[in-house]
């Protein structure tokens, strides 16, 4: 037995021998972005049930020689005309086979029928003024969509994927995505989550810029209250509507309509709690990990994915600033009555973007509680970046 060649051997096969080799520096910068943001996530507590698992999945998954993601499983020749799932199950790594669930939309439509059953509509309802700060924040998208097209760096369809970045909507951006760009599925996907759990560190500043302090200072009075008939007629209207307007995006809204109609309809609340808690869980567990797993460096760190990962950051601030501008309408037009901060909760990031409209404007007045008066925009926001992907998808997926 020679200890020497054997010594030899288990470094030449181990990980930190392959940083060294080919792109392995890269692997090694995306292994200190994952720390980063581990350190954000539980630290910084920026969203930490989404950052924290993005963060390992992009950890393991550039871990050299640990083979538990093959992007050329995804996005090689094969992947053109389809993805051979079978060969996935039998020869892919443990993320291969949970970023089934992202790849093929299932994960996207769990997570919202969960976002359903925890989302009351009853803000954005008794107060109509909300959709139209929900329907301003989507701005940003038609607008990124525009800045995205004008480099001449992607199609319509690319274009339209990194459009969608700029609502904040993770679930919404992985399924339009996966039909327009499927080969820009990674970054896409990693921008839209890191965004969504930057959100009270990107906010803030903004909303501070574009409004006065007596403007967030302004004190909202409670609307009248909803009806439980107008609860439960809400979700099955707005499925039939939306659903035969844009066929395409009927399974991710479908999916947040009924688990909203489990939480009001009064006898499925067993269902409802399973939606909320348990499968919500679950399904996040696996998304943050396989969105994660999506970032290996050899692949992910390109010019093209550092355009994708600006022009998000552009869209979403747009977002943002076309809400807070509306906003600023609407208190000029309510006299004082509305707070503009509540318009930036217009992106669709339930409940991050309304606690950070909550936030900033206790920092100005320590009685003006804008939590449930931004819910308003923030659920009109989910339903205004699932419709903006159902237009993209009709305009593009044909």
């Amino acid at each position: 037995m020679n200890i020497g060649e054997i010594l030899k051997n288990l470094w030449n096969d181990s990980g930190y021998n392959l940083f060294g080799v080919g792109d392995g520096w890269k692997s090694l910068l995306m292994i200190i972005i994952a720390l980063f943001f581990l350190y954000l996530g539980i630290k910084k507590k920026f969203e930490p049930l989404l950052l924290v698992g993005i963060a390992f999945g992009m950890l393991l998954t550039n871990l050299p020689g640990g083979e538990m993601y093959h992007p050329e499983m995804w996005t090689g020749a094969d992947a053109v005309k389809g993805v051979n799932y079978l060969d996935v199950l039998q020869h892919g790594g443990l993320l291969d086979i949970l970023y089934i669930g992202v790849k093929t939309g299932v994960y996207p439509c769990l997570i919202f029928m969960g976002v359903g059953a925890m989302t009351d509509f009853g803000p954005m309802l008794s107060r109509p003024s909300s959709l139209i700060l929900g329907a301003a924040a989507q701005g940003g998208i038609y607008l990124v969509f525009i800045l995205a097209a004008a480099t001449g760096a992607f199609t319509g369809g690319e274009a339209a994927s990194i459009s969608i970045i700029a609502g904040a909507d993770g679930p919404t951006a992985i399924f339009l995505t996966k039909t327009l760009a499927p080969q820009l599925l990674a970054p896409i996907a990693v921008a839209a989550y890191s965004y969504m759990a930057l959100i009270p560190l990107l906010q803030p500043p903004f909303m501070k810029m574009l409004t006065t302090k007596k403007e967030r200072m302004a004190v909202m009075t409670a609307t009248r209250t909803v009806s439980k008939k107008e609860k439960i007629i809400f979700p099955i209207l707005v499925t039939i509507v939306v659903s035969l307007l844009l066929p395409s995006v009927a399974p991710l809204l479908g999916c947040l309509m009924f688990g909203n109609l489990l939480k009001e309809c009064g006898v499925t609340e067993r269902l409802s709690d399973t939606a909320q808690n348990a499968l919500m869980n679950i399904v996040t567990l696996f998304l943050g990990i396989s969105v994660g797993a999506t970032a290996v460096g050899a692949t992910f760190l390109t010019t093209k994915t550092l355009l994708i990962i600006v022009l998000g950051l552009a869209g979403f601030v747009l977002a943002t600033i076309c809400g807070l501008l509306i906003g600023k309408l609407l208190y000029v037009i309510s006299k004082g009555k509305i707070n503009p901060l509540i318009g930036s909760a217009g992106v669709s990031a339930v409940p991050m973007a309304a606690r950070v409209s909550n936030t900033v404007g206790l920092q100005y007045n320590k009685s003006n509680y804008l939590l449930m008066h931004a819910m308003g925009p923030n659920v009109a926001g989910v339903i205004g970046s699932a419709v903006a992907a159902g237009f993209l998808l009709a305009v593009f997926g044909a």
